[in-house]
């Protein structure tokens, strides 16, 4: 299915979104985005270079940063703040080929991730596939989420430890 590009007055194109994407009211779409078979709830914000793919849920008043890449699988919850550049990876076992062929989807299943309500995760992190990011968590810049976050604590490092509560 071919996705509309949206024009500037000059003619070029800057916004990527797929007919079956849903956006709820008030959304605020930034420029240079690539969006597709997802859905984005009310009063979210999108920043420019975010991609987000299909199956993914974005939920209300969450804000999605610059630079961000959502792959399919991830569920984000209402209240949510994700920062500039952050990675989700939805395969715990990438590889190019199986059996000396190309992968193909149907050579790998998608392991789903969750960033739970109100969480925040910084610029930089990286949150590896099958991992629940906890309610009122926070997961520190450039911080590699390799298991679950509990709820209301703050992460930090490579791999991601708990550094203490969050206060909120």
């Amino acid at each position: 299915m071919a996705m509309p590009m949206h024009e500037r007055a000059d003619g070029s194109n800057f916004l990527r979104i797929g007919k079956d994407v849903k956006i709820g009211k008030n959304v605020a779409i930034h420029c240079f985005v690539n969006l597709y078979g997802c859905a984005i709830g009310d009063e979210s914000r999108v920043g420019a270079f975010v991609e987000i793919q299909r199956n993914v849920t974005v939920g209300i008043r969450c804000k999605i940063s610059s630079h961000t890449f959502v792959c399919e699988g991830v569920t984000i919850e209402d209240d949510v703040f994700v920062g500039h550049g952050v990675v989700f990876i939805n395969d715990i076992d990438p590889r190019a080929t199986a059996d000396g062929r190309p992968q193909t989807e149907a050579d790998w299943q998608v392991v789903a991730t969750r960033v739970c309500r109100g969480a925040s995760i910084g610029s930089g992190a990286t949150i590896l596939g099958g991992v629940t990011i906890g309610a009122g968590a926070l997961v520190g810049a450039g911080a590699v989420v390799t298991r679950d976050v509990p709820e209301g604590t703050v992460v930090v490092g490579n791999p991601a430890r708990v550094l203490r509560r969050r206060d909120r």
